[in-house]
């Protein structure tokens, strides 16, 4: 699963600095709202949902655009809200030395945390290769295509090189997810109109920095650098 990532990485890094013709298109939130409310939809979102948390290998792609911009419309979604399991979860984040003995625990507050928030993309991403490194490749394989899925929502929204074409992200733990996807660290950050900007080491990069479209959590309170 390592090389899984590293490979999947790559493949954003060269598509997003060096691809002059990606193509991609802004969610039109309307139209997600009234096919995840529809019963007869393929998008009625609880069913999508039950999918998702039943792992569902059979998960297309709009539909994961459905799940990711349509959690936005549910009443469960707070996107400042920060759980004890996934504050329990840090030391593991930070550690350079997971133990074996560790695993089953991480799992489990993992699951915990999922629970809470389904789409929380750094715990999928951590649970994932968790289960890698506990030998059960096959619910690896299983959470890896749900945060890949979901990770392509949002890279399918914009390129983030302006802030008209910013991506679209519904949680700020999810800009850092790109981010580290795309493996472009951090220099610093700004608000500009509905957008963040996150600025890139000048001259490091073939850009200045990468913007993210914050409409939906603007919409919640603005309590966004206080997060």
């Amino acid at each position: 699963m390592i090389k899984y990532i590293l490979f999947f990485s790559l493949l954003f890094v060269s598509g997003f600095i060096y691809s002059q013709t990606k193509e991609y298109e802004a969610p039109d939130y309307k139209a997600i709202q009234k096919n995840i409310e529809n019963k007869d939809s393929e998008y009625y979102y609880p069913k999508l949902m039950d999918k998702l948390k039943a792992n569902d290998t059979l998960i297309t792609s709009d539909q994961y655009k459905h799940l990711y911009f349509g959690y936005t419309f549910q009443k469960d979604y707070h996107p400042y809200k920060t759980s004890e399991n996934d504050k329990k979860l840090i030391p593991y984040f930070q550690s350079k030395d997971l133990k074996k003995s560790d695993y089953a625990e991480i799992i489990k507050i993992s699951n915990a945390s999922l629970k809470e928030f389904p789409l929380n993309l750094r715990v999928m991403n951590f649970l994932g290769y968790i289960y890698h490194l506990d030998g059960n490749e096959a619910m690896a394989n299983k959470v890896s295509q749900n945060f890949y899925g979901l990770f392509g929502a949002i890279f399918s929204s914009g390129d983030g090189r302006d802030c008209a074409s910013g991506f679209h992200v519904i949680a700020v733990s999810h800009e850092y997810v790109v981010m580290n996807m795309l493996k472009l660290e951090i220099a610093s950050q700004s608000l500009t109109g509905d957008c963040d900007y996150l600025a890139l080491e000048k001259d490091k990069y073939k850009l200045p920095g990468v913007y993210f479209n914050i409409t939906k959590l603007k919409e919640k309170g603005f309590d966004f650098l206080n997060h």
